[in-house]
């Protein structure tokens, strides 16, 4: 019996120490030094999105330079960049750069994978968390990180999930040894989860339509009173300092004042025209998240100058009446309704955000000028959340977050060759080409393959 025990307790302590293994998510990348020495790159095809929201094409440099030092943009412009001692030099002559895309919202480094739940940060139980931020449970060695960076995906606007009055999302930089490292900005605001309106009918729905309108009613009055609450608590509290310290209650100030926008996610008409009702009557600047219907809505947003971030295109029509392709043709319809508008992947596990570009794309051969496919995933996501002057567009005095590449990052044909993130060189390589170059020389060895590694 006592051998028994002896081999039950080691081979559990064997699956535990295993199951570890794979919690920790370990990626075997070496987060960039700082940049120490200028770098130009010359002879390129430079690739800026259009400035404005109703821009149709890339602003296109011929035989251009980039010059960054200190992690910023020095310089840029076509020909001839001048002396460049002192400087590393990267000729790029038949390449491209463009910015760095902009990944969000996504769950990207709070979940590992969904077969092992403490991999899994992406939720709180309770109903009421605006005290917590997202980057604090980001994960800064995800082996999906290194994965995304491949595609071009240099920052992510990190959204959790869980609860009514949901935690704030964060922005983070893809490269760095801590979350201190990654983070951006700590806090974009705060989400709220937005009930459904009107009842549906529908396979999974367990409720009957009174009982959904009546739950509709009672949680839009409980965001009404925690809103009122939190009011209350910085009126009182700006009185008298002395009045104890309420952490769900401060996290909602900068909201409340109107400094950070209530990111509200809805997705059917009837829920993005209640929200926007809602936030008006408080005087709340107002981010749609989700937006499924948002094409619906496009003149509502528009005229109260209200931004949307999509989940992505690749899903199936909202409703049964909608055309085949709505998906797809939401993003132009917002595009020429003058709404500001940002492309994610949130529809897909963390695992995927790498295909962000062919979201983009489809919705550019749906009808979305290119330029604007392109700005779609770089400078509108970045002014989204506040970050237009650090991110999204290759201009003077921003970060030098960008790429050099084969060729369009939104066509999955490109590669993407090189990749800086604040004048830091990143390492691409990820876990999926650490394989193929595995099987390859398994596959060399046996003498059935004999093509170079490229």
């Amino acid at each position: 019996m006592n051998m028994q025990r002896r081999l039950f307790y080691g081979f559990a302590v064997l699956v535990i120490m295993l199951a570890g293994t794979v919690a920790r998510a370990q990626s075997r990348q070496v987060p960039a030094p700082r940049q120490e020495r200028p770098v130009a790159i010359v002879h390129a095809t430079v690739h800026n999105p259009p400035t404005s929201i109703d821009g149709r094409d890339e602003i296109v440099i011929e035989d251009g330079y980039v010059l960054f030092e200190d992690g910023r943009i020095t310089g840029m412009g076509s020909g001839d960049p001048g002396e460049l001692d002192g400087y590393d030099v990267l000729d790029a002559a038949g390449l491209h750069v463009y910015p760095g895309l902009v990944a969000g919202p996504t769950q990207l480094g709070l979940v590992e994978t969904l077969q092992v739940e403490a991999t899994d940060d992406r939720t709180e139980l309770d109903n009421e968390h605006p005290e917590i931020a997202a980057w604090i449970a980001i994960n800064p060695d995800s082996d999906l990180i290194p994965v995304t960076r491949s595609s071009g995906i240099l920052t992510a606007l990190v959204f959790p999930g869980g609860g009514t009055i949901g935690a704030q999302p964060s922005a983070i930089r893809l490269d760095g040894w801590t979350t201190e490292d990654l983070v951006i900005k700590k806090s974009l605001g705060i989400l709220v989860n937005w009930p459904l309106i009107h009842p549906v009918s529908s396979r999974w729905s367990r409720r009957g339509r009174g009982e959904q309108t009546n739950r509709s009613k009672e949680q839009i009055a409980a965001i009404d009173r925690f809103f009122d609450d939190a009011k209350a608590w910085v009126d009182a509290r700006a009185a008298d300092p002395t009045v104890a310290f309420n952490a769900r209650f401060a996290a909602m100030a900068p909201v409340l004042s109107g400094k950070e926008p209530v990111f509200i996610d809805a997705s059917r008409a009837s829920q993005i025209e209640s929200a926007v009702a809602w936030a008006g009557n408080r005087d709340l600047q107002l981010v749609i998240v989700g937006g499924t219907a948002a094409g619906d809505c496009a003149g509502l947003l528009a005229e109260n100058r209200i931004p949307v971030m999509l989940r992505g295109t690749h899903r199936l029509p909202l409703n049964r009446h909608d055309p085949h392709d709505a998906p797809f043709t939401t993003p132009e319809r917002l595009r020429d309704a003058g709404v500001l508008f940002s492309i994610g992947n949130a529809d897909s596990e963390p695992a995927h955000e790498r295909g962000l570009g062919h979201h983009a794309a489809t919705a550019a051969a749906h009808g979305l000028p290119r330029g604007a496919a392109l700005r779609s995933v770089t400078l509108s996501p970045a002014e989204i959340v506040g970050l237009g002057d650090e991110l999204g567009s290759i201009k003077d005095g921003k970060a030098a977050t960008l790429l050099v590449t084969t060729g369009d990052p939104l066509e999955i044909t490109s590669e993407t060759l090189v990749a800086f993130i604040d004048g830091r060189r990143i390492d691409l390589d990820d876990r999926q080409k650490m394989l193929v170059r595995k099987y390859r020389e398994k596959y060399r060895q046996l003498g059935l393959y004999d093509q170079p590694d490229s």
